[in-house]
């Protein structure tokens, strides 16, 4: 029986101020010379995917952003193999609009382009540009809708589609995308999220968490999935910091956490506990969040890739023995993290994923 193996990405950082809200010094910039020389390095790495973020305001330590599906296009541009997915807001972004977009950079990079659909985490960002605040399981209904309506266009001619919140007759889009049609993320903890991926999307990302915590995630969404006659894959949040001795690393957890922008941090917890909160079980993403865990956006460190090359390593293989096919990575330094990682912790992480090959074809 061949394993597949664990697929690694990055977070992009085309948000200024880096992945933890500290401040301590980052050898991380948002501009697109940083991120084009990062995307290459990332690819020779052995990693599979990067993640553009969106943000629409200033705010929590990121007071600059570039949109992502033009940024994703750029970092797309500079490379061969690597896919970026880019991040899409259902509310800024109609689904014609964001079918179209996506099918033309599917077409321009030999489908190597994938979509994030983030279903709404700051209220003040759409109370800024306008657009009205749904309550939390009515915007995974419109985010369910605007993923049925991608896969129409994208699949269809004379597409017709009745929903609540987005309706089309007869429209046919061409040219459509690169086959096969891009891959669909999605993220959230609460059961409206996971019942949300189980119907429709290709993948779920879920906040960083222990192996124990993320296989309860994996077999409900799995099993609801199953239902569904669908397979959705799993993708978790995760800061790695490597370094020669594990006591290295817990330093500059120690000093990530020692220089955090109090203030900042506070704002940004606001923000995503009413978020996490709202939905009606009280499960979502950051419900559930220390102040500690918030200093990294998406509880990253909780997964606890912090220490030597071989202990990350080995708690690779514990998160995919837990469910995880996909580890979305976030560094302090990235260019010159991400390169180590590459050369010392993908390598032993596809040692152990052999060996792990080998004795099942033992047994």
């Amino acid at each position: 029986m061949t394993i597949d193996p664990v697929k690694f990405a990055y977070w992009v950082p085309n948000v200024s101020g880096g992945l933890v809200i500290s401040n301590i010094e980052q050898r991380t910039s948002w501009d697109i010379d940083y991120n084009r020389k990062l995307a290459q390095i990332a690819e020779a790495a052995g990693f599979d995917y990067a993640l553009s973020q969106i943000r629409f305001t200033a705010g929590y330590g990121a007071d600059n952003q570039h949109e992502p599906v033009a940024f994703s296009h750029a970092l797309l541009a500079a490379t061969e193999k690597l896919k970026v997915i880019a991040a899409l807001l259902p509310g800024p972004w109609n689904p014609a609009i964001a079918a179209k977009q996506i099918a033309t950079i599917s077409q321009l990079t030999k489908g190597r382009i994938a979509i994030n659909v983030v279903s709404g985490w700051f209220r003040g960002e759409f109370y800024a540009i306008g657009e009205p605040w749904l309550d939390h399981d009515e915007r995974y209904r419109r985010s369910e809708e605007f993923i049925r309506a991608l896969r129409g266009i994208w699949g269809q001619d004379d597409f017709t589609f009745k929903g609540d919140f987005y309706r089309f007759n007869n429209y046919t889009m061409k040219p459509k995308p690169a086959d096969p049609q891009p891959e669909i993320f999605q993220g959230g903890s609460s059961r409206a999220a996971r019942d949300m991926a189980a119907r429709v999307s290709d993948w779920y990302f879920t906040n960083g968490n222990t192996p124990e915590g993320l296989a309860a995630q994996v077999d409900d969404i799995r099993g609801k999935a199953d239902a569904e006659g669908r397979r959705v894959k799993v993708g978790v949040n995760a800061f790695a910091i490597a370094r020669e001795t594990e006591a290295e690393a817990r330093a500059v957890l120690d000093e990530i956490v020692s220089k955090a922008n109090p203030d900042a941090v506070k704002g940004f917890a606001h923000e995503v506990k009413n978020a996490g909160k709202a939905s009606p079980e009280g499960e979502g993403n950051w419900a559930k969040s220390t102040l500690e865990d918030l200093v990294q956006y998406n509880d990253g460190f909780r997964s606890n890739l912090i220490g030597t090359p071989e202990q990350i390593a080995a708690r690779i293989i514990a998160l995919k023995d837990a469910g995880a096919d996909l580890i979305l990575l976030g560094f302090l330094h990235f260019q010159e993290e991400v390169e180590f990682f590459g050369k010392h912790v993908i390598p032993l992480v596809r040692q152990l994923e052999a060996a792990r090959e080998q004795k099942v074809a033992a047994e």
